[in-house]
């Protein structure tokens, strides 16, 4: 997730790499064309993932249930259900192609009676042939890259794959962002994972890299793992690049992984209008959002952008507004909205 402070630390379908092709810069026809209405149905990277993430407004580190923005405690699940009907219409509309959502989950709010409404929104975006990323969020009290309960972790986990292990649109990310763990101690609680859930497939189990998920290298190189897909993010407040220099700093963060690489959070601020189609590639977050797209549409990497919707937060893309059941989503920038669908492989 994109974390307020500096940070700290220095399928279907599996496409392999490609070199980059030359840099968009705002001469080049496609990084100034307007989106159009003609929409590639495949995007281009593994599983064909072309995502969002849903959030908590709070942050999806929270000590209790976890509620996307637009969701209350109080809902039932035909509440949550229409409301998500909503807000995946929503992203439909106005990111044409985005054909998944990454959602959190924590061991209250799969535990306790919020589990029964919070599924009505996992039902809704398969209902509408959407994939699902599932993913497991450290609590904000501890908040140290380490599962908290061992016991309530694989609990937690096999409701969830009772539920939807069946399901070839869900798709299972084990723990995000495992800093507290060595590289050893990571893959042995992924192998153990694995060896919990056998039935489901491993091409729908996502493994975070290493560190704030920031390389997939490790992971990646364990062949106990080969069939899996990868967890990889990457933000602009990380380091200050250039565009070619950023598209750099990607390709080492996955190596020779990029076919089974999902980056399931980028993003940099949508809310103070910066031009990511046209804007000079001098400012750091336009020379990122660029040569993020760049990668993920040359190299044929797949991207969920963070966040889809996240209310209060500065990158959020989209905007929600409405009332009741009936939310609507804005478009905060359109320039990035066309540069996350480039990197789908649209536009």
């Amino acid at each position: 997730m994109k974390k307020t402070l500096v940070f700290l630390c220095s399928i279907s379908i599996f496409c392999s790499c490609t070199k980059n092709t030359a840099d968009l810069t705002p001469t080049h026809p496609l990084a100034t064309a307007k989106p159009t209405s003609s929409v590639t149905t495949m995007a281009v990277g593994a599983a064909s993932i072309a995502g969002v993430n849903w959030a908590d407004g709070r942050d999806n580190f929270v000590d209790g249930w976890v509620i996307p923005s637009g969701l209350t405690s109080s809902d039932n699940y035909s509440t949550v259900n229409a409301k998500a009907n909503s807000i995946l219409s929503g992203f439909q509309t106005n990111m044409p192609g985005v054909n998944t959502i990454r959602i959190p989950i924590n061991y209250p709010s799969v535990s306790q009676s919020w589990w029964s409404a919070y599924t009505g929104a996992i039902d809704a975006a398969l209902n509408k042939g959407m994939k699902v990323i599932i993913c497991c969020w450290d609590s904000a009290s501890a908040n140290d890259g380490l599962i908290d309960n061992m016991t309530n972790f694989w609990s937690m986990w096999q409701t969830v794959v009772n539920k939807y292990g069946s399901n070839g649109n869900v798709y299972f990310e084990v723990f995000n962002e495992p800093h507290g763990y060595s590289l050893s101690s990571l893959t042995a609680i992924y192998a153990q994972w694995l060896a919990n859930y056998p039935s489901v497939a491993k091409g729908r189990v996502l493994l975070s890299g290493t560190g704030y998920s920031d390389n997939v290298t490790g992971v990646g190189a364990d062949s106990r793992f080969t069939s899996c897909l990868l967890s990889l993010h990457n933000y602009a407040y990380w380091a200050t690049h250039s565009t070619a220099a950023w598209q750099t700093d990607w390709q080492n963060r996955y190596g020779s992984y990029g076919s089974r690489t999902v980056v399931t959070e980028f993003g940099a601020t949508m809310s103070s209008g910066k031009d990511y189609q046209n804007g000079s590639q001098s400012d750091n977050e336009i020379a990122y959002i660029v040569g993020s797209s760049n990668v993920f549409r040359n190299n044929r990497i797949a991207s969920v952008y963070w966040p889809g919707l996240r209310d209060n937060d500065s990158y959020s893309i989209q905007k929600r507004g409405g009332s009741g059941n009936n939310i609507t989503l804005t478009t905060v920038n359109s320039s990035g909205v066309f540069r996350v669908r480039y990197g789908w492989g649209l536009n």
